[in-house]
């Protein structure tokens, strides 16, 4: 009953969203200010932004903090299957009856203004995280970074900006310089900020606006390095060699991630011993990220297969998830693809088409604003084959005679309905 209400108060919230989108803070701030300001009794705070692996590096830096013994407060977005998932209490999901009492004092304070849902959802979470002692809170900005609901906090104990890449074009930019600009909005005088790989450009942008701002930067491949080893990999700074084992979340694109994590977390003060971050390296979990499924989903599978699942959506995870398929070369690859409506379906699928044996086209039902399972196959260059759902999908694959690995990936929101089957 008490996710229903729940489910209540988000509707009636999306009824207050502003007649236009822009990326601003004064509506935030005016509720945060009757709300007594829970900005600014938060712990020391390590603000997260990019275009791809911010959640995983959220993860990578709750579990080394965590592994010290530290209380940690998390706000992160999208939610998979509940919406609770995006707040975390030193350590603990919000509880239903906390969420529902919040919300509904939230609500009333607000008082009808215009606003919108994320910038809601963010006060409840600050105001949650303000009545609970921790040692750390970690913030993922939402969208851009400048204009984020998540930039309210004046001065975080340090910044990170992962890998960025073309996304939300029509809010932020059609190039990745326009985008970094956005992004580097988080950064801070005086607030250190861990970068991690970049092309060239952008990483151009980001140095050019800490210089302006006056943010200590500590830079992959300048400051701090990554390297695989035969065990796992090296991380390396002016201060630091650190030997680390593989990251407990795959794929070689977390190397970058973990190493992020690693230089916001030592960049910050906060008191985490070198043991405590390869104990968080082993152990970070974060849900549809190159997630091996092993429930009833991959139950429908011939033994011997593998079902993976992966939230990537826009071009920069494109590449990524190629790289990781290029690794999968010992047997067939079957991909079941479905997206959100506004993203670039050919520029995602571009990568991924050369490392396909199948790929199948889904709208799966409940999936937030999909694509309709016509334009994936357009985009794919006519590739793609009508499932039209994941169910449909996997019955076709399963009779394949050869054991291969499904991956189903394009969406968060896609994401999301497959782990309410699994």
């Amino acid at each position: 009953m008490t996710s229903a209400r729940i489910d209540g108060i988000v509707a009636r919230l999306h009824g207050l969203h502003p007649r236009l989108i822009d990326l601003s803070l004064e509506r935030l701030q005016a509720l945060l200010d009757k709300l007594d300001h829970p900005e600014r009794k938060l712990p020391p705070v390590i603000h997260v932004g990019g275009t791809n692996g911010k959640g995983s590096t959220c993860a990578f830096i709750r579990a080394m903090a965590e592994a010290a013994d530290l209380r940690v407060h998390v706000y992160t977005s999208p939610h998979l299957v509940r919406f609770n998932e995006r707040i975390r209490i030193a350590g603990e999901l919000v509880s239903d009856a906390a969420l529902t009492e919040v919300l509904e004092h939230v609500e009333r304070v607000n008082n009808g203004a215009a606003i919108t849902v994320f910038e809601v959802i963010t006060a409840v979470a600050l105001h949650l995280f303000a009545q609970t002692p921790a040692e750390l809170c970690v913030l993922e900005v939402g969208l851009g970074g400048r204009g984020d609901a998540t930039n309210v906090i004046a001065r975080p104990a340090a910044c990170a900006i992962t890998s960025i890449s073309l996304d939300h074009r029509e809010l932020l930019g059609d190039t990745l310089e326009l985008i970094a600009a956005e992004k580097a909005g988080i950064m801070k005088r005086d607030v250190p900020v861990a970068i991690g790989a970049q092309p060239n450009a952008v990483a151009a942008v980001l140095l050019d606006a800490a210089a302006r701002v006056g943010a200590p930067v500590s830079l992959r491949g300048r400051d701090w390095t990554v390297t695989p080893t035969a065990t796992g990999f090296r991380y390396e700074d002016t201060t630091a060699k650190l030997l680390l084992p593989a990251p407990s979340l795959p794929g070689s694109h977390q190397l970058d991630n973990a190493g992020i994590a690693i230089a916001a977390v030592r960049a910050s003060g906060l008191d985490v011993s070198d043991p405590a971050i390869p104990a968080g390296v082993m152990t970070a979990e974060w849900p549809a990220r190159l997630q091996r499924l092993r429930g009833r989903l991959a139950r429908t599978l011939p033994p011997g297969w593998e079902l993976w699942l992966d939230g990537g959506h826009n071009p920069g995870a494109g590449e990524v998830l190629g790289a990781h398929l290029a690794t999968w070369a010992d047997r067939p690859v079957h991909l079941i693809v479905g997206m959100k409506d506004s993203k670039d379906a050919a520029g995602f699928l571009r990568p991924l088409l050369p490392h396909a044996t199948t790929l199948w086209a889904v709208a799966e039902p409940g999936q937030h604003s999909a694509l309709p399972v016509e334009a994936i196959i357009a985009a794919s260059g006519g590739v793609a084959r009508p499932a039209p759902h994941v169910a449909d999908a996997l019955a076709a694959i399963a009779r394949e005679r050869e054991p291969g690995r499904v991956l189903i990936c394009g969406t968060l929101y896609l994401a999301g309905e497959v782990l309410k089957q699994e």
